[in-house]
C-alpha cells in the first residue's frame, strides 16, 4: 500500500517534478519545473490523475470537450516507481493499477540530462479477464503549468500553429482566459466543459495545424511548448484550467476526434505516441524553442548529413514543375554545378511518358523512354550530375498508387487502405497503400533497391499529395483510426529499415510542402520541405518560422531566382534559405550575369557559414512572424556568433530596431554577408541588446553576422 503523503521527487538540474500519491493513492503530477521554482504544490486533489483513460464503458467525470478527468484515470492506483539511467537520459517509471477492470498503466517519463525537456508515453496492459475497449489514452497529462497561484491564469497566453499548403507555420496566440473564462462568483463553480482544443485529422500530421502547441506567460516569460511526435493526423491536445490552474493533456488518436478505438484483450499491451514538453523559467518562447531544438537534435537518428549540411538543387519549383526530360535537365545540371550545387534532384514526372497523365498511373516507378530517349535513357542524366561532381536525387511518392497503375491490380486488396470492404480512392485517382502488409513494404523495397543500389541514386525525396480520409479497417472489426496507426508506425518502421540498408542515403520528407511536418518523421529523416509557396515575398514568414517545427539544418527552403526579378529580389529569395537548408531552383541558366552572380554569392556565403547551424539555437528579434508583417527577422546563434536574416517586404519604415537579449552587455562585431552590395546599415547598442538595422529598398533582405570579441565569453 502506497503512502497517501508520499511525494515522488525525480529530475536534474534543469527540470524537476513532483508526483504527489494522495490520500487514495491516485498519482497526480502536483508540481514541474525548474529546481528551486518558487511553485507550491497546489491544494491537496486538485491536480488531473497521471493517467488519463477512457474505455466505451467507463467515461468522464463531467461532460464537455474535454478528455480529462475520467473515471477510469481517478481509479489507478501507484504500484510502484522506479528511477533509472540510459546513458544521458534519466528515466522515470511510475506503474499504476486498477484492479477492478485489471488494468495496469506504466507511464514513463524520460528527460535528457541537463535540458529541461520532459518525453512522456503510456504503456497498458490487460492484466483482466475480458476486453477493454479503449477510446481515448493520453500521452501526457500536466494538471499544474501555472502552479497554485490563480493570478497566474490571467497573464497566461495560448499558443498555436496554424498550418496549411503555401501558408505554413503561421504560430498564433490569445490569452488563455479567451477559452476558459473565469466563471467563479457569487455561485460555486466546479469545471467549465470546455478547453482549448487542437487536433489533426486524416493521414497529413500537419494539415491545418502543427502537432505543437504551448502555454507562456506574459508577466514572467515563463514558457511551455509541447509536440506530439506522430506521423499521422491522428492526434490531439487540449489546455485549459481546472481547479485554479492550467493544464494541458497530450493525445494520440482518440474516439472523439478521430473515431479511434482500440479491443485491449487479456494479455496484450498498448503503447501511447510519444509526446515531448519543453519549458523556458522565462525570457519567453524563444528560450523554449531553444530547448525543444536541442531535444530534437539529441532524440533524432543520427546522420552525416545533419552536419555536411550540402546544397541542393531541384528541378521544380518555378522551374521544370513535373515536366523533366533530358533536353531541359542537361542545361540546368550544368548551371547548378557552376552556382556550387551538391546534390541535383529530378522531382516529379521522370516516370511518366510526356503525353501521359501521371497523376493516375504512378506506382511502378519506371523511367519514361519518351522523356529520356536514346540508349541510355535516364542514367545520361544521372551520369552527368555525377560527371559534374554531384549526387543525383529522384523524386517518389512511395505511399501513392494511381488507380491506372500496373500495381493497382499486382498487389492484393489487403495492401490497400480499405473501408468497408472497399479500396480507398482519393484525390482524382489514387489509391493509397498500407505499409503493414508485407506485399506493399516488399513492393517499396525492391523501388528503392532498384534506385539506390543499381542505380547510384543517393538523395530521395518523398512526397505524398493525398489524404484517403480516416484511416483504414484493413483487419476484420477493425476502426480505420486504428488501422491508421497502424499503417503509421508501420512506415517509420519501414523508413528505420531503408536507412539501415543505405546509411548515406539521404531522405527529405515532403507531403504537398509541409503536410507533414513532425518529429516522428523528423527523428528519422534528414530533411523537411518546409512549403510549395512559389511567391518569394510570401516565403519569409515560412522560412523564419520553420525553426519552430524543425531543427535550422532540416528545414528546406526553396531559393528560386527568375529572369525577370529585380537584382533585390533575387537576394532576397537566396536569403529566404540560407539559415536554414539551400534548395536551389528556377530556371538559372536564363539568369543574367549580375542575377547570376548574386545566386553563386549566396550559395560561397552559405557554404562559409553552414558549419555553424548544427550547433545553433533559433530566436525570433522581433517575435514570431505573423503572416502580414512588413519586417521579420530570425537569428541563429552559437557561444560566438548570431546570424540574422531580415526582410522587409513593403511599404514599412526602413529602420527598425532589433532585439537580441543573449547578446546584452557584449561587444561585438556587425558584418553583412549577403548581399556584398547591400545597401544595410546596422548599429549595435550593447546596453540594451538592440541592432538598429536600416534597409533602404524594399522588397530586400539581408543577411548579418554578430560576433562577440574574443575577450568576450559565451
Amino acid at each position: 500500500m502506497s503512502d497517501p503523503h508520499e511525494t515522488i521527487r525525480w529530475g536534474h538540474h534543469t527540470l524537476e517534478l513532483e508526483i504527489g500519491l494522495g490520500e487514495h493513492g491516485t498519482p497526480r503530477l502536483t508540481r514541474i519545473g525548474a529546481p528551486g521554482e518558487g511553485a507550491t504544490t497546489p491544494r491537496p486533489g486538485a491536480p488531473l490523475p497521471l493517467v488519463e483513460v477512457t474505455t466505451a464503458d467507463l467515461g468522464r467525470h463531467w461532460s464537455g470537450r474535454h478528455l480529462v478527468d475520467t473515471a477510469l484515470g481517478s481509479r489507478l492506483r501507484h504500484r510502484s516507481h522506479r528511477s533509472t539511467r540510459d546513458g544521458d537520459w534519466h528515466v522515470l517509471t511510475v506503474e499504476l493499477h486498477d484492479p477492478d477492470t485489471g488494468l495496469t498503466a506504466e507511464a514513463v517519463y524520460r528527460s535528457p540530462d541537463g535540458l529541461p525537456v520532459l518525453r512522456s508515453e503510456v504503456v497498458l496492459r490487460n492484466e483482466g479477464a475480458a476486453t477493454l475497449h479503449l477510446e481515448s489514452v493520453g500521452s501526457l497529462v500536466t494538471g499544474c503549468l501555472t502552479g497554485s497561484d490563480p493570478a497566474a491564469l490571467e497573464t497566461a497566453d495560448l499558443l498555436w500553429v496554424e498550418n496549411d499548403w503555401f501558408a505554413e507555420c503561421r504560430w498564433q496566440r490569445r490569452p488563455l482566459r479567451a477559452s476558459s473564462p473565469d466563471r467563479s462568483g457569487r455561485s460555486p463553480y466546479r469545471a467549465g466543459r470546455s478547453s482549448h482544443v487542437v487536433a489533426g485529422q486524416g493521414v497529413w500530421s500537419s494539415c491545418g495545424h502543427l502537432p505543437m502547441g504551448g502555454l507562456t506567460d506574459r508577466a514572467s516569460g515563463r514558457t511551455w511548448l509541447w509536440q506530439i511526435e506522430h506521423n499521422g493526423g491522428g492526434w490531439r491536445w487540449e489546455c485549459g484550467v481546472r481547479d485554479d490552474t492550467a493544464y494541458a493533456a497530450l493525445y494520440g488518436p482518440e474516439d472523439a476526434d478521430h473515431g479511434w478505438r482500440h479491443p485491449l484483450e487479456p494479455g496484450a499491451e498498448f503503447r501511447t505516441v510519444p509526446v515531448a514538453l519543453a519549458l523556458a523559467p522565462d525570457g519567453g518562447p524563444d528560450g523554449a524553442f531553444a530547448a525543444l531544438t536541442r531535444y530534437r537534435r539529441a532524440t533524432r537518428r543520427p546522420h552525416a548529413d545533419h552536419h555536411r549540411l550540402p546544397v541542393i538543387f531541384n528541378d521544380y519549383m518555378n522551374c521544370l514543375m513535373g515536366d523533366p526530360s533530358t533536353d531541359k535537365l542537361l542545361p540546368l545540371v550544368d548551371a547548378a554545378a557552376e552556382a556550387g550545387t551538391e546534390y541535383f534532384v529530378i522531382d516529379a514526372g521522370w516516370y511518366a511518358d510526356e503525353s501521359e497523365n501521371w497523376w493516375e498511373t504512378v506506382g511502378a516507378w519506371e523511367p519514361s523512354a519518351s522523356r529520356f530517349p536514346g540508349p541510355s535513357g535516364i542514367h545520361e542524366v544521372l551520369h552527368r550530375i555525377r560527371e559534374r561532381g554531384m549526387v543525383p536525387g529522384l523524386w517518389l511518392e512511395p505511399e501513392a498508387v494511381g488507380v491506372a497503375s500496373p500495381i493497382a491490380g499486382s498487389l492484393p486488396e489487403e495492401a490497400f487502405f480499405r473501408r468497408d470492404g472497399r479500396r480507398v480512392e482519393e484525390g482524382g485517382g489514387r489509391y493509397h497503400l498500407d505499409l503493414r502488409h508485407p506485399a506493399a513494404r516488399a513492393h517499396l523495397d525492391g523501388v528503392v533497391d532498384r534506385l539506390v543500389r543499381e542505380w547510384g541514386v543517393g538523395y530521395l525525396k518523398l512526397d505524398h499529395n493525398t489524404d484517403p480520409g480516416s484511416g483504414t479497417s484493413g483487419h476484420p472489426g477493425e476502426a480505420p483510426a486504428a488501422g491508421l496507426l497502424g499503417h503509421n508506425r508501420a512506415q517509420l518502421d519501414w523508413l528505420d529499415g531503408v536507412l539501415d540498408r543505405y546509411p548515406d542515403l539521404v531522405i527529405e520528407n515532403c507531403a504537398s510542402g509541409g503536410m507533414r511536418m513532425d518529429h516522428a518523421l523528423l527523428s528519422r529523416l534528414q530533411l523537411q520541405s518546409t512549403s510549395d509557396q512559389q511567391d518569394l515575398l510570401l516565403y519569409p514568414p515560412i522560412a523564419a518560422a520553420a525553426p519552430t517545427a524543425v531543427t535550422p539544418e532540416q528545414g528546406a527552403v526553396w531559393a528560386y531566382p527568375q529572369s525577370g526579378d529585380t537584382p533585390d529580389e533575387v537576394a532576397l529569395t537566396m536569403a529566404n534559405a540560407l539559415l536554414g537548408r539551400v534548395h536551389l531552383s528556377g530556371r538559372l541558366t536564363e539568369l543574367g550575369p549580375r542575377e547570376r552572380d548574386l545566386v553563386h554569392e549566396a550559395v560561397a556565403v552559405y557554404k562559409s557559414i553552414r558549419a555553424d547551424l548544427p550547433q545553433a539555437l533559433p530566436a525570433w528579434p522581433l517575435g514570431l512572424p505573423s503572416w502580414e508583417d512588413p519586417w521579420i527577422a530570425l537569428a541563429l546563434h552559437t557561444p560566438t556568433t548570431t546570424y540574422v536574416t531580415a526582410w522587409r517586404r513593403h511599404g514599412a519604415d526602413a529602420v527598425q530596431e532589433l532585439d537580441l537579449p543573449h547578446l546584452l552587455g557584449a561587444d561585438v562585431r556587425t558584418e553583412v554577408l549577403y548581399p556584398a552590395s547591400s545597401q544595410a546599415a546596422a548599429t549595435w547598442h550593447p546596453d540594451t541588446a538592440e541592432l538598429t538595422l536600416s534597409l533602404p529598398a524594399a522588397p530586400s533582405a539581408v543577411l548579418l553576422s554578430l560576433t562577440r570579441s574574443p575577450s568576450e565569453g559565451s
